[in-house]
C-alpha cells in the first residue's frame, strides 16, 4: 500500500474499531442470552425442557462465541494497529490495559470449554464468572471508547459534543 493510499484512509481508519466493538458488544449479550438459556436446559424437565432444546441454544452459543473469540482478538489488534498507524505509538491507558486484559478473559474463559463439556462444574462457574465480568468490562470500555472517539472528532474534524 502506498503511502498516499494510507493517508487518505487514516481518518476512517479510527471508525472501524469501534463499529466492530460496538457490533461486539450486542453479540456478546446475545451470547450471554443463549448462555443462560442453554444452562436452563440442564436444569428443567419435562415439556419445557422439550421446548428448549428445540432452540439449540447450546450449539448457537458456542457458535456464537466462537465468532466473538475471534472478533474480539482482531478488534484488539486492530485497534491497536489504526492507533500506532495514526499516531505513530500506542496509548498506554486504561482503555488499552483493560482491553488486553479482556481478550486474555475471553481466552481463558473459551478454554475452559473442554472441561465443561466432561461436566466440570467448577470449570463452567469458572466460564460463567469470567464472562460475566468480560461483560461488565465491555461495557466500561464501549463508553470509554465514545469518549475517545469524540476527542478524535474533535482533534481531527472540529466537532465537540
Amino acid at each position: 500500500m502506498s503511502p498516499e493510499t494510507i493517508e487518505a484512509i487514516k481518518p476512517y481508519l479510527n471508525f472501524f474499531h469501534p463499529l466492530m466493538m460496538w457490533v461486539l458488544f450486542g453479540l456478546t449479550l446475545y451470547a450471554a442470552y443463549l448462555g443462560s438459556q442453554s444452562r436452563k436446559v440442564r436444569y428443567v424437565t419435562g415439556d419445557e425442557k422439550k421446548e428448549l432444546i428445540k432452540g439449540k441454544f447450546t450449539i448457537k452459543h458456542h457458535q456464537i462465541g466462537s465468532i466473538i473469540l475471534a472478533l474480539m482478538v482482531l478488534g484488539t489488534i486492530g485497534g491497536m494497529a489504526v492507533t500506532y498507524i495514526n499516531n505513530g505509538k500506542l496509548f498506554v491507558g486504561p482503555h488499552l490495559l483493560v482491553g488486553l486484559g479482556m481478550t486474555g478473559t475471553i481466552a481463558v474463559a473459551a478454554s475452559l470449554v473442554p472441561y465443561m463439556q466432561r461436566g466440570n462444574e467448577t470449570a463452567r462457574l469458572t466460564h460463567i464468572s469470567l464472562n460475566v465480568v468480560l461483560v461488565g468490562l465491555f461495557g466500561w470500555q464501549a463508553f470509554s471508547g465514545m469518549q475517545i472517539l469524540q476527542r478524535i472528532l474533535a482533534n481531527a474534524f472540529g466537532i465537540v459534543f
